[in-house]
């Protein structure tokens, strides 16, 4: 080893030299990039600010959008990347309406490609997009949102049972629902999804698997053995894997003309349909595509969701006059005692309650930027055109914050028949995205968020421990509560209601 730095001692003047001008020329190809737009002059070689992103996420993008405040972006270097952050809610339109081949890739997550794979419905546009989107519209359809909603109900009161117990069990001491939610969430995700196709063992793999990509999510992209990405990268293969099965068998009963009972049945019943009447398979319809589509949907709705469901918690303590009014609204027309399941009508009833759960989406969007990759440049501004491998990052929550009447304060009226804020403003209100990648599922997001709030106040009484910095924004990856909401629970209701499918 010692003989082998000696024979290397000549040449170290001019591999320092090298190395130098490689620094030089990356600073360089990153001034030309940034112009005169707002952001660090000076970042480090190949991490850049990836440091500071990791370890204070909520602070780094608090800098973003500060820095953002005049031209409405900013940019920054992030492990070798250019990135634009967009603040400005016309600008994001902008990114919105342009993903094609000649523009914009959405990419979901800065190294989503090569942690999701390659058949992903994020990265599609187009007419196979259009198809595609086609093809899973009849998962979302009245009748399949009804059957959802029962099984959601179900599986919500029997967590917030055991959440009561578990607070019961330490009188005075707080849980944090944080990651209670997340079970109840991910259960909610499996057996709406793909229900009886999971055995138990089934779902305890997979409750571990999705846990290691949470994990990666947030960590350094270094694809090497031992590292969380690479560990939630083989992760997500694993449940593709599991997926395509549960795919396979539901198919078979849908041949056999058995009446659907969850998502993936519904997909496969306009699939063996569409395969009756032209007897050829619809495309993108094969196990590992429809796999990787079913991730794309439990991605979209496992994170989100919870975090909408923590701020749930913590903004209805903090309002106690809207708590009181979603009380009254579901004693109106729901009743625990009555063990029946809520309907559809029932929920349509509930307009106050639907208003605060768009406000708490508005006011805390879950998924606060969504990355897109520039695939050529692009005129950004008359002035400033994004250069081609650029990762963008439109900002859903500073849209949130612009247009809204009095948008700092948490106001669940401006949805009402009054004011209809969410018409007016629509264009600012870009939680479920816009243009042609616009969440397809939100009604189901909706219909969860609805359902959890109802039965939450109306089963349980809660009281908010609160501390200093408990509701600052954490990143996790989706935004929470800082503390990770903690609560007390106690029952609320004479007794917790019987709810079945009959």
């Amino acid at each position: 080893m010692f003989s082998f730095l000696s024979s290397l001692s000549p040449f170290t003047p001019f591999l320092a030299t090298l190395f130098v001008l490689i620094l030089l020329l990356e600073q360089i190809s990153y001034l030309r990039k940034k112009r005169n737009v707002p952001g660090p002059n000076m970042v480090l070689p190949f991490f850049g600010n990836a440091i500071p992103l990791v370890r204070e996420p909520t602070r780094f993008w608090e800098i973003q959008a500060d820095l953002a405040s005049s031209l409405g972006f900013s940019v920054n270097y992030i492990i070798g990347r250019f990135i634009v952050f967009i603040r400005n809610t016309e600008l994001s339109h902008l990114v919105f309406a342009n993903v094609r081949p000649d523009a914009f890739l959405l990419v979901g997550h800065p190294f989503g490609k090569k942690l999701f794979g390659e058949h992903n419905l994020i990265y599609m546009f187009g007419q196979d997009h259009k198809d595609l989107r086609r093809q899973i519209a009849p998962n979302f359809t009245p009748r399949a949102l009804s059957t959802y909603t029962a099984l959601q109900q179900i599986i919500i009161l029997e967590h917030l049972k055991s959440w009561e117990r578990l607070s019961s069990e330490s009188p005075g001491k707080p849980i944090s629902l944080r990651l209670l939610a997340r079970d109840m969430n991910l259960e909610t995700s499996q057996t709406v999804f793909v229900g009886r196709y999971l055995s138990n063992e089934a779902r305890d793999k997979f409750r571990d698997d999705y846990n290691l990509f949470n994990t990666g999510l947030m960590k350094l992209p270094f694809d090497l053995p031992g590292f969380a990405f690479r560990n939630a990268r083989l992760a997500v293969e694993r449940l593709v894997e599991a997926l395509n099965d549960c795919a396979a068998q539901s198919k078979k009963r849908m041949f056999q003309g058995d009446e659907p009972s969850c998502l993936i049945d519904f997909w496969m019943q306009e699939t063996v349909r569409e395969i009756a009447e032209s007897k050829t398979a619809p495309p993108d319809s094969s196990g590992d595509e429809i796999g990787s589509y079913l991730f794309d949907f439990l991605f979209a709705a496992q994170d989100a969701s919870t975090s909408s469901l923590l701020w749930a918690v913590s903004l209805l303590d903090s309002h106690p006059d809207v708590l009181r009014r979603v009380r009254e609204e579901v004693s109106s027309i729901w009743s625990p005692e009555s063990d029946a399941l809520i309907n559809a009508e029932q929920l349509r009833e509930m307009k106050y309650t639907q208003a605060v759960a768009r406000e708490v989406i508005r006011y805390r969007p879950p998924a606060t930027l969504v990355p897109h990759i520039a695939m050529k440049d692009f005129p950004l501004t008359e002035s400033y055109t994004i250069p081609k491998g650029t990762i963008l990052f439109p900002s859903v929550y500073e849209s949130s914050f612009q247009g809204f009447t009095e948008a700092d304060r948490f106001d669940p009226d401006r949805f009402s028949e009054d004011r209809q804020e969410e018409v007016i403003f629509k264009r600012n209100y870009l939680a479920f995205g816009a243009g042609p990648h616009q969440c397809v599922g939100q009604r189901y997001a909706l219909n969860h968020l609805v359902l959890f709030i109802t039965m939450f106040v109306t089963v349980l009484d809660f009281k908010r421990h609160q501390t200093d910095g408990c509701d600052e924004i954490m990143y996790c990856p989706t935004i929470c509560p800082r503390d990770g909401c903690s609560v007390s629970l106690s029952r609320r209701c004479s007794r917790y209601p019987n709810l079945s499918l009959n």
